[in-house]
C-alpha cells in the first residue's frame, strides 16, 4: 500500500468527501475541518476508517491537534511503519 504523504492525503479527502456527501474536489485539504462541515460524528468515522486503512490508531485528540485533512495525512505518515518492498 502506498503511503506516501500525498496518496494519504488524496485517501482522507475522498473519504471526507464521502462522508459530507460532496465531491472529492471540493474538500480543500488545507481547510479546516470545521470549514469544511465536519462534526463530531463524521471525526469518528474518519477515526475508525484511518485504522482500518492505515492500521494506526489515531487518537481523537490528534484530530483536534491536525484538524485538515493534510495534516492528518501528515500525523498518519509520520506513524506508520515504513512499507516493507
Amino acid at each position: 500500500m502506498n503511503s506516501s504523504k500525498a496518496s494519504v492525503a488524496a485517501w482522507c479527502q475522498e473519504h471526507v468527501a464521502k462522508l459530507l456527501e460532496v465531491p472529492p474536489g471540493t474538500v480543500d485539504p488545507d481547510a479546516t475541518f470545521d470549514r469544511l462541515g465536519v462534526d463530531s460524528a463524521i471525526a469518528v468515522s474518519l477515526l475508525m476508517e484511518v485504522e482500518e486503512q492505515y492500521g494506526i490508531e489515531l487518537p481523537a485528540e490528534a484530530v483536534f491537534d491536525n484538524p485538515t485533512v493534510n495534516a492528518v495525512a501528515e500525523y498518519i505518515t509520520g506513524h506508520r511503519e515504513p512499507d516493507v518492498a
